[in-house]
């Protein structure tokens, strides 16, 4: 059965593929093709999922559309699925079951609390599900305006940046901050989870009460008083128990994450990694293979790597075409010591190998790594390559097998949905990736998600003693993970980055 599942369709569209039991593809129209048009079909991602899968168009058997899928009349946007995908099945899943369903199917548990939260979805901010080996049960659900996720959004409009796209940045200055507007947020949310009404306007922005109790206030200040208070709130509306999935747009927030990881509560907590409105995609292909069609639960997929790859042939006509000058790595041992060698000289490397990552975390494959032996790396980072603040730290790749010699970190950091903790003895070698007092971002690499990045990080440690790289998106202003290897030159060339590997192809400025 050859299923294709399209989600976040009025924001992060993305599609899908599930071909007979398994995850084939998964990938952003973003990061294929730039304007994406709100309500219409995500046509790039759509053919590349397909083609990674080995499908046409004629064989998909179902395709499920997560709810809200459409600006104007729905009826044009089945007429073009059923014209598109004669044979196909239509399945219409409902936003927070597709969030729902993206976390439990692919969590380890074969029973779970499941928690859904965002800013809106279907007139939805929130959910809480029973979930028990093949079916999720709602037990309760919370409506807009009353949401966690427009709280954060209002915040995140007040400091200065944009609505709908920075809140994560608030996260991370929440850590910088202190607790003296604690309790106005607690009175906001004093009857968790709704919001006290007076406190905002009749467009949705603080009131005049607000910005009376608010006085004279640091951004910082601010951002904790927020995250510690929404913290509490989501806390609560978890409850307590065995297994806890969580998904949806809040659940980005990796101190969040870390604070219901380390609150006693639950014995083990899953948050599904792409958990904004593109994870829905992955989320209705498991509803339709699991939920309606029954078939056994297993963990999956086994990674996030689920993006298109590039072959040498496809890499050297793009360097050739842009008449630039390379060098072709004939192994990878000399791939790899190369690498080696030119992030101990403190180069900026950024490293692109592989199935590009689906989410918004590079996961070792679309990935611009420095030394945390560089006493400048973060700098370089921020300001001559990401262009970004100084309070937005990156985070440490380190093998699985040797984390805990240097972090206190869940499992939620294979995927860099958390934070981890610095042991003491390391406190001074990662400094500059510190946040708050101790909180690192972590990421562990088994070599089974990725044995060449693995190998990377083992290799480094074999010449400088520490086997762990500073790791950020091959990104830049904004835009989405490259995906293309024309995307990495642009990058590589817009940027400070010293050296790019593409393949095995390397390029030096």
């Amino acid at each position: 059965m050859t299923i294709l599942g399209l989600g976040g369709l009025l924001g992060d569209a993305a599609a899908a593929v599930h071909k007979n039991g398994e995850v084939r593809a998964a990938i952003e129209e973003a990061k294929l093709e730039r304007g994406h048009v709100a309500g219409s079909l995500p046509r790039a991602s759509v053919q590349e999922c397909l083609r990674l899968a080995g499908a046409r168009h004629e064989d998909v058997d179902c395709v499920a559309v997560v709810r809200p899928f459409a600006r104007g009349a729905e009826s044009y946007f089945h007429l073009e699925l059923r014209d598109r995908f004669p044979n196909s099945e239509i399945v219409v899943v409902q936003h927070h079951m597709a969030h729902a369903a993206s976390a439990f199917y692919a969590s380890p548990f074969e029973q779970a609390t499941v928690l859904t939260l965002d800013h809106a979805g279907d007139f939805r901010c929130g959910a809480k599900w029973q979930a028990c080996g093949n079916q999720i049960q709602l037990e309760k659900e919370w409506y807009y305006p009353d949401s966690l996720g427009r709280l954060y959004r209002a915040v995140t409009e007040l400091i200065g940046y944009r609505a709908g796209a920075d809140e994560h940045k608030v996260q991370w200055l929440s850590t910088s901050g202190d607790d003296r507007l604690a309790p106005l947020f607690a009175d906001i949310l004093k009857n968790s989870p709704r919001l006290d009404a007076t406190y905002f306007d009749s467009r949705g922005s603080f009131s005049r009460r607000f910005f009376d109790s608010l006085g004279e206030a640091s951004h910082s200040s601010i951002a904790r008083g927020l995250q510690k208070t929404v913290e509490r709130a989501v806390l609560e509306l978890a409850g307590e128990g065995e297994n806890l999935c969580l998904a949806g747009g809040l659940f980005f927030n990796a101190l969040l994450v870390e604070a219901l990881e380390k609150s006693g509560r639950w014995k083990n907590v899953f948050v599904q990694p792409a958990a904004g409105n593109a994870g829905t995609a992955l989320g209705a292909v498991y509803h339709v293979w699991h939920g309606l069609g029954q078939h056994p639960h297993g963990a999956e997929p086994s990674s996030l790597l689920l993006g298109p790859s590039y072959d040498a042939e496809e890499i050297k006509q793009v360097l050739e075409n842009c008449k630039l000058r390379f060098q072709y790595l004939r192994s990878t041992e000399e791939m790899l010591a190369t690498a080696v060698r030119l992030l101990g000289e403190h180069k900026i490397v950024a490293w692109m190998h592989g199935r590009m990552e689906f989410g918004p975390r590079a996961l070792g494959n679309r990935s611009i790594l420095a030394s945390p032996l560089d006493p400048y790396s973060t700098e370089n980072l921020n300001v001559y390559i990401k262009h970004r603040e100084s309070f937005r730290k990156f985070a440490a790749s380190v093998p699985a097998e040797l984390a805990e010699e240097y972090f206190d970190a869940g499992p939620n950091a294979r995927n860099l949905a958390t934070v981890g903790r610095v042991r003491p003895a390391h406190r001074k070698t990662f400094e500059s990736a510190i946040l708050g007092e101790d909180m690192v971002r972590v990421h562990t690499v088994s070599e089974r998600d990725n044995p060449l990045y693995h190998r990377l990080l083992h290799e480094a440690g074999k010449s400088t003693g520490l086997p762990v790289l500073y790791n950020t998106s091959f990104n830049l202003f904004g835009d989405p993970l490259v995906s293309a290897p024309r995307d990495a030159v642009r990058s590589f060339y817009s940027s400070g980055i010293d050296a790019l590997f593409v393949g095995n192809f390397l390029l030096e400025k």
